[in-house]
């Protein structure tokens, strides 16, 4: 389908944008105007704490979210951010930890990963998420019945990868990952010819270019050869890993990874399931509900943890 139409509308707001452009005022106002939803947020009736946990590199922060009355569910949640990005408040996630909380009556544990900025590279940001996840599974969350790891983007890079280790290191599993719109590969598979076409309508703020990928790799690695294999892991043996939720936003480029790595997982023999994201850029969970793409994706995570928790 088009691109959504309450976006398509407010396009003219960042006509040709670029990042550099926003340290002009005028034009990072324009960049806020087009980030604004229809309506507001109204956080869910969840119970947020910040707390520090130990790490190998320093302590690393992290957010609880929990409903008021908690299921048998617990959830490690990873921001994106192109690995040198966001943070506890942007709304992938605190919205999206809120919003997985109360539509899925889980713990959520959104965590605040070293970036790769002032030197920060590989493996720093994976180790902290790592840490993250053997804390929910061993302090906080002990005695859940289900335990997921996801993440958005980089931020789903990283899921995967903690999730590769524990496979690697015969540590319990994650009952299920879920990951939104994973950036995986390097170099990420090129676009079908139709969503090409139709996405040369964007701004360069909503595209990734080739050159915008391999300046993340190589400020997340510290180079653009010899990739570990967790670093981006669609280079990775998939195979024994939990079932897989991965949503895929339409006008995205980094969409054929996502693509890719679900066709990697059907062949190493894993569970995985796809929603496409109608209408959407990448990195859709920065807004909220207002937008009802928004609002069906979280859910088919939030489907998903409902789910295995009546499965098991």
């Amino acid at each position: 389908m088009p691109l959504d139409p309450y976006l398509a509308e407010r396009l003219h707001l960042v006509a040709d944008m670029t990042f550099a452009d926003l340290a002009d005022p005028g034009a990072l106002s324009r960049f806020g105007e087009f980030m604004r939803d229809p309506t507001d947020w109204v956080q869910p009736d969840v119970a947020v704490e910040n707390l520090e946990i130990a790490g190998p590199h320093g302590p690393v922060p992290v957010r609880t979210y929990t409903p008021r009355r908690p299921g048998t569910a617990a959830v490690l949640w990873a921001h994106s951010g192109g690995f040198l990005g966001g943070d506890l408040d942007m709304p992938e996630a605190h919205v999206v930890a809120a919003e997985l909380a109360a539509r899925a009556g889980a713990v959520v544990v959104s965590v605040d990963y070293r970036l790769a900025t002032g030197g920060v590279h590989y493996p720093v940001p994976l180790d902290d998420v790592c840490a993250a996840w053997r804390w929910l599974r061993t302090e906080l969350a002990a005695d859940a019945e289900l335990v997921a790891l996801g993440g958005a983007s980089a931020g789903a890079a990283l899921a995967l990868s903690s999730a590769l280790r524990d496979r690697d290191q015969a540590l319990r599993p994650a009952d299920l990952l879920l990951l939104a719109y994973p950036f995986a590969h390097f170099p990420v598979p090129v676009l079908d010819s139709a969503t090409a076409t139709e996405m040369t309508a964007l701004p360069p703020t909503m595209r990734f270019s080739a050159t915008d990928v391999e300046f993340m790799v190589r400020n997340y690695v510290g180079r653009l050869t010899d990739l570990p294999r967790d670093a981006l892991p669609g280079a990775a043996p998939l195979h024994g890993l939990p079932p897989v939720h991965l949503l895929i936003s339409e006008y995205d480029d980094l969409r054929p990874s996502a693509e890719l790595l679900a066709r990697q997982l059907t062949a190493s023999e894993v569970e995985a399931s796809t929603y496409l994201a109608a209408g959407m850029p990448h990195g859709h969970l920065n807004r909220t509900p207002a937008l009802a793409e928004v609002g069906r994706s979280l859910d088919f995570f939030a489907d998903a943890l409902r789910e295995a928790a009546r499965c098991r």
